[in-house]
């Protein structure tokens, strides 16, 4: 099923997602990959305040490629999810409502989607340069010493993404291959 939604991402429209959805994102989502996982777990750590509120929020994996004449960000394309797993649990704690990225996830993450009504969505790895065409602008916001993997604010339009683990703990992963087995 086709979906077109708003981010933020607000919790009706986020538990009202399902594994296997083709998803369009149009609005505000922020970048954040390994290094900046880690400083922001630290800064929560010490008590300190993050540099964007997380709240409703969806966090797209992504250290884009220099942006070519023109074009507010080179090419786009996810990064592999699992190595923010440590972190993840604590933000959609926090209230992140929406990941984007490519492969599995842990136990821990996909029961912390289900406890706080949250989704995980996958990019297509490889489409870097098509995803970017989603991107009308894109801004640092955080962490400008970590080069690519600074927190950066995209302003995105009908970005396509599919809904790979749902609020209900459905995993697109799994049930794609027990429907292929049959």
């Amino acid at each position: 099923m086709d979906r077109y939604i708003k981010a933020p991402l607000n919790k009706e429209e986020a538990i009202s997602l399902r594994a296997g959805d083709y998803v369009y994102i149009t609005g505000t989502i922020y970048t954040a990959r390994d290094a900046a996982h880690k400083r922001m777990y630290e800064t929560l750590e010490r008590g300190g305040s993050l540099p964007m509120d997380m709240e409703n929020n969806i966090i797209y994996y992504m250290g884009p490629s220099p942006a070519r004449e023109g074009r507010p960000i080179g090419s786009a394309g996810p990064t592999t999810s699992s190595r923010m797993d440590k972190y993840a649990p604590s933000l959609l704690d926090l209230g992140l409502k929406g990941m984007i990225g490519k492969g599995k996830r842990t136990e821990s993450v996909k029961e912390a989607i289900v406890r706080n009504g949250a989704v995980y969505f996958a990019a297509v790895g490889g489409a870097g340069a098509l995803l970017s065409r989603s991107i009308k602008s894109s801004e640092v916001i955080a962490y400008d010493d970590l080069g690519t993997e600074a927190i950066r604010k995209l302003e995105v339009e009908n970005f396509p993404v599919i809904v790979v683990i749902d609020s209900l703990g459905n995993n697109l992963y799994e049930t794609a291959i027990k429907d292929y087995c049959r």
